[in-house]
């Protein structure tokens, strides 16, 4: 029962300090995020007792249920008709900052193949596994990083230096959006963007919304179907995905943010079991893949921009667009306010789209890599 009760313990633990609102906590969780936090924690207790926990069966609990419950309940927390209000020139900037992220590090390998940098730190090292979950990281968020994790095997020393690094870089490149999304309007005239439509106000819901308990247990009911019926963990992470935007679309009372805080806590509960696994000793950074991540990361962003002048749409949705990718559903919101408060829902809802679409991303980026570079 240990390694249940480690877990158990840092999911509440990790879950009453994100919440815990001090100035102190607040600084710490701003650069050592709940979910960080949540995979070192246990890793910490079975280095000090000594215990090696890596062969349990919470592991397989995790992938059977944990994994799946996540992802359905991320995927229900999405409402696609109200993504209209958006506008499809916005939605046009963020698909392909999306779809940047996911392509560019296989086409960039591609191209360099038989460097030093491929063959031995991609390749030889393992590394171009760690890839992917940065992909489901910056596009889908923290259910999406593990969802691929487990698709890529990629080994737990590989994956704590892709958080740590993945934290650092994301932490920094907020604080860039922070800046430059105030300095839109010039950018618009240096680009010559006469865009500046305000988007549509989005919907409101109509009717009281399910009650917790019965969303909860169609959420849970749906992974335990699923997991009876479907042996490959792919192809049942991708039928539950289905499943939740059908609830989170069909269903009109669907409670949108009990499934959002479902999905949060398994997030926490995944990490800390994929924390039983870490050993601290085999821990490494690279230089020239800190390097690699800083190009990606920025190239993105240059991509979301000639697209947003292609398509004659305000600048200000490229850091918005590139922080609901990277930043995530707290952050997008934070920043679009620098610029105006009025598209916060709107900076939301495509943090929402961007945690429902990072799992397919990131599996294209698997099949890139198994297809041009290993």
């Amino acid at each position: 029962m240990t390694p249940w009760l480690i877990t158990g313990v840092t999911v509440v633990l990790t879950y009453l300090l994100d919440r815990w609102d001090t100035p102190w906590f607040r600084r710490l969780f701003a650069w050592v995020p709940a979910i960080l936090l949540a995979y070192l924690l246990p890793a910490g207790v079975s280095w000090v007792t000594g215990a090696d926990y890596s062969g349990h069966t919470i592991h397989d609990y995790s992938r059977a249920y944990f994994i799946p419950l996540a992802i359905v309940a991320v995927m229900s927390g999405l409402s696609v008709g109200q993504l209209r209000s958006i506008g499809w020139k916005p939605l046009a900037v963020f698909v392909a900052g999306s779809a940047w992220i996911a392509v560019f590090p296989a086409v960039l390998a591609f191209f360099l193949a038989g460097s030093d940098f491929v063959t031995d730190t991609l390749v030889s090292a393992g590394y171009w596994k760690g890839l992917p979950p940065i992909v489901g990281s910056w596009i889908g968020g923290s259910s999406s990083q593990l969802v691929l994790k487990v698709a890529v095997d990629c080994p737990e020393h590989i994956f704590l230096s892709i958080l740590v690094l993945d934290n650092i870089l994301v932490n920094i490149w907020t604080i860039l959006m922070f800046q430059g999304i105030k300095r839109s309007d010039a950018l618009n005239d240096r680009l010559g963007i006469t865009d500046r439509t305000m988007p549509a106000d989005l919907s409101p819901r109509m009717g009281e919304p399910l009650h917790p308990l019965w969303s909860i247990a169609l959420l849970v009911g749906s992974v335990l179907v699923i997991n009876h019926l479907v042996e490959s963990f792919v192809a049942g992470v991708l039928i539950l995905s289905a499943a939740g935007l059908l609830f989170g679309n069909l269903l009109p009372r669907w409670n949108h943010a009990v499934a959002l805080r479902v999905g949060a806590v398994m997030i926490l509960v995944v990490m800390a079991v994929l924390g039983l696994r870490l050993r601290f000793d085999l821990v490494r950074f690279d230089g020239a893949l800190t390097g690699f991540l800083v190009v990606w990361l920025s190239s993105h962003f240059a991509f979301m921009l000639l697209v947003a002048r292609a398509l004659n749409v305000n600048a200000a949705w490229v850091p918005i667009g590139s922080m609901a990718n990277v930043g995530g559903i707290a952050t997008a919101p934070a920043v679009t306010a620098a610029y105006e408060k009025r598209w916060m829902p709107h900076a939301v809802l495509l943090a929402i789209l961007s945690m429902a679409t990072g799992t397919v991303w990131g599996l294209l980026t698997i099949y890139l890599f198994e297809w041009w570079v290993v």
